[in-house]
């Protein structure tokens, strides 16, 4: 029975890896024609959800130091996707938003990914989709990143 069990995890493994590998396929050919990588999508998506995300909400959404965001975050100003402007409340604050071409590819990559996500929650139904949503839930709550999403995005509700 034990040995079974490891060979059904085994294979909810693969099935994650080649899910993930279709998941970010499509993004990856798009991001490839601007000379970008993964890291310079997952900051674009965030600074689209959160504009005027400050860079150290960034650096806490993401999980990664200064120095790692540093390089990605410069090749996205150079290539005019995102901008940083000082905070009102606090000059030493930068706050970070998409400019209108960073806007239109962020949105082309998550047009992508959400298209391929609703494609599949529609094929197998609202059960499944938030059976779905309790499994990654669950994977997800223990990071921190995940908590600063949280936090964020209950306040851009409140905001509302």
């Amino acid at each position: 029975m034990r040995q079974h069990k490891e060979e059904q995890m085994n294979e909810a493994l693969a099935l994650f890896y080649f899910a993930y590998k279709t998941f970010t396929e499509k993004p990856d050919e798009i991001i490839k024609e601007y000379g970008i990588q993964r890291v310079h999508h997952r900051i674009l998506f965030f600074i689209a959800r959160f504009p005027g995300v400050s860079v150290n909400e960034l650096l806490s959404l993401l999980e990664i130091s200064k120095q790692a965001l540093h390089g990605p975050l410069r090749q996205l100003v150079e290539k005019g996707l995102i901008e940083s402007n000082e905070a009102t409340h606090d000059r030493r604050v930068k706050q970070l938003s998409l400019t209108e071409k960073g806007a239109d590819l962020e949105k082309k990559l998550s047009d992508v990914q959400r298209q391929q996500m609703g494609a599949i929650f529609s094929k197998f139904g609202e059960s499944c989709e938030e059976n779905w949503h309790q499994v990654m839930n669950e994977m997800a709550h223990s990071r921190s990143g995940f908590d600063a999403w949280l936090s964020k995005r209950e306040v851009a509700i409140d905001q509302k």
